[in-house]
């Protein structure tokens, strides 16, 4: 993997000096972490102590925001889906999270199964047959059981769970990952609106934004290990006559949430990603077993089919309000959907932009948009359709009335017409537990990055349980109270203004993303000075430094006797024309040159000693050659979007200079284009 060490660490939220005061067993930021930790403390209070009210309140807000806001809503949502497309398709899809030179973190698979259980895990398990079978039964128009209410019926599951559902996490996802990998901002919520804001975003304004989003993470998170652990003891009371209770439920909370808090210990690499793999094998097992077994070739048709009629009426149905036609199953399903996508934005994006550092804009969104949507689209045909086959080709009305009576055990009374239901049954109980913990986990992770003021996942481990163990007890506290359902209503009432902050997002992302694409462009178009060459730089030296492959002490050297010299000359040169410059020699085999602009852009040109593997026809004897003598180094040029990808090993004093020179030049041009 590339050198990553192309500037400073990322900046924190944490005010200077603030950190300082406190021990170093404490790594927070104290308006966030405390200001979140007693709002949560009042609201579950307020929830237990008074739930009646609180439920009334909650509906009262919900049905409000249903009925005068759901056109923002719809607009808002669609706009999100637009922005994203349109950012992959242009010119700013070849833009990196993070510098020129970064590498995704995480393999493909790991991504996409990271993406996949924070996204939408326990929610495929509780609607996969439920959602389709409902929308059957009960259809927005027209007669039940019939083939157009079949139709139907997955065109809305799809529209529900499809590309408007992943936009939404991708907005939130791409603007955090963009500002902190690439502008060097801190991994919260607020640094979204730093084109807007700008530094008023280190202050109450950011500390108000990242207090939200860790409140809608906890309650979002919360409401979701409620409905998992229902459907965990439904599963273990199909298999193992486990009773269905409260007190059942509240021991099953404590149970995956002790996993998730072990999850959380060993970290993003060691727990999350591991869990998040597992996940996406017993998905893919679950989802192979029903094709299989069920009607194989018709689910293969109604995959077809689905998918091209969800296609063919996705502006149709995108912007449907039912305007001429009022009806109350818009803000039932559809608008419910939407804040809920959005009350969870906060937390699924943080955590798909902390594993997808290193990728293109375009890749970013292909990614997030197109592949779990893909997967969800199957799982939902697969599940769906053979509920419904089941319904009007079988004649199993049992099915729909148990669907009626109780979602949560739809998916084991599913399984009872199928063959292995005991086997699938199992794993789907497994699964569902696991997306529990993955949940629990990546919320956790968020929420203590968020309370630590947007800092890498190196907080004391103290912080992250804190965290885990924290939504374990709001699920178990409103469990007990009966507040589920009013929880579930604040938090997408809660939606409302973070819908607001998202467009702002929006905005800032394409100011920042205008800025750079034009930066790039004034660098291309600028004329420069003829860099100054050497009498003693032979054509024969030239072709023995291209193919010589030095090792590390070789580029240190270089660095030390050549490079440090060469910047300090131009240092002394920029403190004569009354600027502030400073050279910099570290022992992460780097030196580097900094020049203060004030309030612009400074300008900064590093060189590295970056390893590569030399190629094959250099190597005598790569059996007895292993690590560090198969290595090369090459000491290359860094500016602040990254490397460069060119090496001056074996320049004279003179050389580095005047590319120093060029490259402050093309940076004056810059500013000189944008003031």
């Amino acid at each position: 993997m590339a050198d990553d060490n192309t500037k400073p660490e990322r900046a924190s939220a944490i005010p200077e000096g603030a950190q300082d005061a406190l021990p170093s067993w404490i790594k927070i930021n104290p308006p966030v972490f405390v200001g979140s930790a007693v709002l949560c403390l009042l609201f579950v209070l307020g929830t237990i102590i008074a739930p009646e009210m609180a439920g009334k309140l909650f509906t009262s807000v919900q049905n409000w925001v249903v009925n005068t806001a759901g056109w923002f809503y719809v607009l808002a949502v669609a706009l999100f889906l637009i922005f994203v497309v349109v950012l992959a398709m242009s010119s700013y899809g070849k833009i990196k999270l993070g510098p020129d030179h970064s590498e995704p973190d995480y393999t493909y698979m790991s991504w996409f199964a990271m993406l996949f259980s924070a996204g939408m895990g326990i929610g495929l398990m509780f609607f996969g047959v439920a959602e389709p079978v409902m929308h059957l039964m009960s259809p927005p128009v027209g007669d039940e059981a019939t083939a157009e209410a079949a139709r139907e019926a997955m065109r809305i599951t799809f529209f529900h769970w499809g590309m408007h559902a992943w936009a939404i996490y991708a907005v939130v996802a791409l603007s955090l990952a963009y500002f902190a990998f690439r502008q060097n901002l801190p991994l919260t919520i607020r640094s979204a609106l730093y084109p807007l804001i700008g530094e008023r975003i280190y202050g109450p304004i950011g500390h108000a934004v990242d207090i939200f989003a860790v409140l809608g993470t906890l309650f979002g998170v919360a409401t979701s290990l409620g409905l998992g652990v229902m459907q965990i003891n439904s599963g273990l009371n199909y298999l193992f006559d486990v009773p269905s209770s409260v007190g059942v439920q509240i021991l099953l909370i404590a149970g995956v949430t002790g996993l998730a808090t072990i999850s959380v210990v060993l970290g993003l690499d060691g727990g999350i990603r591991r869990i998040s793999e597992l996940n996406l094998i017993l998905a893919v097992i679950l989802v192979l077993f029903v094709l299989f077994a069920g009607p194989t070739l018709y689910l293969l048709q109604t995959f077809v089919q689905n998918t091209g009629y969800y296609i063919s009426r996705l502006v149709d149905t995108t912007f449907n309000l039912n305007a001429y036609e009022p009806k109350g199953w818009l803000g039932g399903w559809t608008l419910f959907y939407w804040g809920w996508w959005i009350a969870w934005s906060p937390f699924v994006g943080m955590f798909i932009a902390r594993v997808s550092r290193g990728r293109t804009i375009r890749e970013f969104v292909t990614g997030v948009l197109f592949v779990p949507v893909g997967f969800t689209f199957m799982w939902m045909t697969f599940f769906g359709n053979t509920g419904i086959h089941m319904i009007m080709e079988q004649g199993i009305t049992q099915l729909s009335d148990a669907v009626a009576a109780d979602s949560s055990v739809a998916l084991f009374q599913f399984f009872e017409y199928l063959p292995l239901t005991t086997i699938a049954s199992m794993i789907a109980t497994v699964l569902v537990v696991t997306f529990f913990v993955t949940s629990s986990d990546s919320g956790s992770l968020v929420v203590d990055m968020l309370t630590s003021g947007g800092t890498d996942d190196d907080s004391p481990v103290w912080q992250r349980i804190f965290w885990s163990v924290t939504e374990g007890v709001i699920a178990a506290a409103l469990l007990l109270a009966g507040g589920l359902s009013a929880l579930q209503t604040a938090t997408i009432a809660s939606a409302l203004p973070f819908t607001i902050i998202m467009l702002l997002m929006c905005w800032g992302l394409l100011r920042a993303l205008r800025l750079e694409i034009f930066k790039r462009t004034s660098l291309k178009e600028a004329m420069l000075a003829p860099r100054v060459s050497s009498q003693s730089d032979s054509w024969q030296r030239r072709l023995a430094r291209v193919i010589r492959h030095p090792k590390r002490q070789d580029v240190l050297t270089f660095i030390n006797d050549t490079v440090h010299p060469a910047l300090g000359e131009v240092c002394k040169e920029f403190e004569k024309q009354s600027l502030s410059a400073r050279v910099v020699q570290d022992d992460n085999d780097r030196c580097w040159i900094e020049v203060s602009h004030g309030e612009e852009m400074d300008f900064f040109y590093s060189v590295h000693a970056r390893p590569y593997t030399p190629p094959t026809f250099v190597m005598s004897d790569v059996r007895t050659k292993r690590g560090e003598q198969l290595r090369y180094y090459r000491a290359e040029v860094y500016l602040r979007e990254g490397g460069q990808d060119y090496d001056v090993m074996g320049w004279t004093r003179e050389q580095i200079i005047a590319d120093v020179i060029d490259q402050y030049e093309k940076h004056m041009h810059f500013l000189q284009s944008v003031r």
